[in-house]
């Protein structure tokens, strides 16, 4: 079961990012992109996905996985139950969404630096 502080210091460690608080949901972003948030109890983290894979993503685990309002439907984006996710599970997904927002050079970089994923 995963909760905010699995994934809030990473958050902060990965180059450009760094955490807001919105209406009191925190956020993490890089530059003005919102790449992952959290709803204010906590209990949901949205974060960047592609939306050409994010229907079989939420189909092949809808206990965890589920659409954004569809209002935000045109956004890369989708919606996790937190204590559905393990730890390890939640700061992967952090960083593919962070991965989908800075240049493919640092990407690159935290690759090189991390070779056994994020910790």
């Amino acid at each position: 079961m995963a909760v905010v502080d699995d994934v809030r210091a990473l958050g902060t460690r990965l180059e450009r990012s760094y955490q807001v608080y919105v209406r009191g949901a925190l956020k993490f972003r890089v530059g003005q992109i919102v790449y992952v948030a959290f709803s204010l109890d906590e209990s949901v983290m949205g974060f960047a996905f592609p939306k050409e894979e994010r229907a079989a993503l939420v189909a092949s685990e809808p206990h965890k996985f589920q659409l954004p309002a569809e209002s935000d439907l045109r956004f890369n984006w989708v919606h996790s139950t937190l204590a559905a996710l393990d730890p390890t599970e939640a700061r992967e997904f952090v960083v593919d969404a962070w991965r989908m927002v800075v240049p493919k050079k640092l990407s690159r970089a935290y690759d090189l630096a991390h070779p056994d994923g994020p910790g």
